[in-house]
Parts: C-alpha cells; structure tokens; sequence
C-alpha cells in the first residue's frame, strides 16, 4: 500500500514537471532560434538529473525551482533562451556534483561564464552578516553588471521565486532574506528598470520584516 502512494506521489510530481517544463517552452517560443529546443531540453535534463534527490523546504521537488526562475527570466523580464539555459542551471554548480567545466563543455563559454558569475554572487551575501558586508557585497554585484548584466537579471528572478515561496522557511530565515532583499535586491531592480519586480521584491519583503503594517496595507 505505502509504495503504491508513492509511485502515485511520485508520478504527480513527475506529471507537473512536465507540465511546467512545457509552460517554459511556450513561454521561450518567440525567442527560440534554431537549434535552441535541444539547448534547453539539454540544460533541463541536466537540471532534473542534479537536483533529482533534493526537495526544497516546502517538501517540492528542488526542479520546480529552477523552472519557475527560468519561466520569470523570460516572462517577467524579458530575457532570451541563452538566460533560460542559464537559469534552469542556476544552482547546479553551487549545490550538486556538477562543474563549472562539465557545463563549457556542453554549453559553452558564455552559459559557463553567467553561471560562473551566478555562482559567486551567491557566495557574496550568504555570507553577508552587517549592513556593511552587505554594503560591500551590494558594490560586488553592481561591478558585475559590466560584465554581463544577465547575470543580476537572473539572480533578480531567482530572489523574486525564492520570495514568493518563503513561507515554507523558517522565521529567522525569513527575516533575514527579507532584510537582504530590501536592501540589495528591491534597490538592484530598481537601478536596471524593472519596477514591477523592484515593487513586488519590497512589498513581499515588507509581508516579513512589518508583518502588522503588510496586513494594513493589503
């Protein structure tokens, strides 16, 4: 009986996968150049493969992360299929067996470049424990905008995810990513034009650092 509810579990979950990895491919169409259905389908089931044992606080598979970051990329702000690829590989390199070197080679110097970045970026502020780290972490991140600003872009589309499914993590976690978000996040969105994120960003994060002023307001 308990195996049967888990082969049952096991293909709901396998049944949204897909009907999310769909979505994103509607979602891209407009953007897809030749040959870029394979990119995407390559970078997704690696993605898949990485994460496949990892489940995310809310008991989610991990997938549904990456997924949803990339469908914000191109949705949300209007990013291509190159940032898609980067994003469904976005914590691939940080938190699975997967290297940066495995990923040049199957996708290129530029993918491998942005995930490189995004990688580093996140080492910036997890490690951010002052205003002044995060001061000096919010200088970092804007100095890689000369270098490729779809980097920020996808690290905004993650945070905007991470944001909106914050509720499954615990309250001092909350505040701090809200904080953070707040101060390096919300201000980074604004600098770069995306003012529907940039107003999202603030108002979730007031839903956790002011819970009673978030109830008036909404």
């Amino acid at each position: 009986m308990e195996e049967s509810i888990a082969l049952s579990r096991e293909e709901i979950e396998r049944r949204e996968i897909l009907r999310r990895y769909r979505a994103l491919l509607r979602a891209v169409k407009p953007f897809m150049k030749r040959g870029d259905k394979k990119q995407l389908r390559l970078a997704f089931d690696l993605a898949l493969d990485a994460h496949k044992d990892m489940r995310r606080k809310s008991g989610e598979p991990y997938i549904y992360h990456p997924l949803e970051v990339a469908r914000i990329t191109v949705e949300e702000i209007g990013l291509g299929t190159t940032s898609v690829v980067c994003a469904l590989l976005h914590d691939v390199v940080e938190d699975t067996e997967v290297t940066l070197q495995q990923i040049e080679k199957e996708f290129g110097n530029v993918v491998a470049r942005i995930i490189d970045g995004l990688t580093k970026i996140s080492g910036l502020y997890n490690k951010s424990t002052n205003t002044s780290d995060q001061a000096e972490n919010f200088r970092k991140m804007l100095l890689t905008l000369a270098d490729d600003v779809r980097v920020i872009l996808i690290k905004l589309a993650d945070r905007l995810h991470n944001m909106r499914t914050l509720d499954s993590m615990p309250k001092e976690k909350q505040l701090k990513i809200a904080s953070e978000t707040s101060f390096l996040f919300a201000p980074l969105a604004h600098r770069l034009g995306l003012y529907a994120v940039k107003s999202e960003l603030e108002d979730l994060a007031l839903k956790y650092t002011e819970p009673e002023i978030y109830k008036e307001i909404a």
